[in-house]
């Protein structure tokens, strides 16, 4: 079985460096084009389910990708990016600015790290993993649209590493990250492909926020 993990398209939000987070912001026009090339990457993917974030950015990539499949698109809450809490909406430079020790902290032991008023890395993965175990339950090869911090987690538990080193685990808008689900465990076949956006002029991976 395969599952194919698929980060949602840029937002404004990505271009402006702001941290999104479970605010509902919709895709830029680049993440929609982001969309249209990682939906054409995958026409001929035999998909049998494809299931998303109730998110607005994830729902539109879905969308798009599922114009070639015609599939009943699958929401749960579980795939929603980490809750930032207090920190939504606000500028990444801002924050470096004004809570250093906050991000000292995050920056040397992000596994330890809780977002004021928010999640923290734990809890998105214990979530994260139920979701997948839930498609996994399931026996269908299926499509997973999702989130950086979120499709990160469900990488590091995949792969045993700690979530302190969930920044090799982060992903780039519109990728995918190919699963293989066989009897003798889980295994990663593809990080982090890109390769289907031709020229990427998107931001870099973001693993601050």
């Amino acid at each position: 079985m395969k599952l194919i993990l698929i980060r949602h398209g840029e937002t404004l939000s990505n271009k402006e460096k702001r941290v999104q987070g479970k605010s509902d912001v919709e895709l830029s026009s680049v993440g929609i084009e982001q969309a249209h090339l990682v939906a054409l990457s995958l026409k001929d993917h035999p998909v049998e389910a494809i299931h998303t974030s109730p998110l607005k950015r994830a729902m539109q990539t879905a969308k798009i990708i599922n114009e070639f499949h015609q599939k009943e698109l699958h929401t749960d809450q579980d795939l929603m990016e980490m809750d930032y809490g207090d920190f939504e909406g606000v500028s990444f430079k801002k924050i470096m600015d004004v809570e250093k020790d906050f991000i000292n902290q995050w920056m040397t032991d992000p596994a330890s790290v809780k977002m004021p008023n928010g999640e923290s890395l734990s809890q998105v993965q214990e979530r994260a993993w139920r979701a997948l175990k839930r498609i996994i339950d399931k026996k269908e090869n299926a499509l997973i649209v999702s989130h950086n911090f979120t499709i990160a987690t469900i990488i590091c538990r995949i792969k045993n590493i700690s979530l302190n080193e969930f920044v090799s685990a982060c992903v780039g808008n519109a990728s995918k990250t190919i699963v293989s689900v066989q009897k003798d465990g889980i295994f990663i076949e593809a990080l982090n492909d890109r390769s289907h956006l031709l020229e990427d002029t998107s931001p870099k991976i973001n693993a601050l926020f």
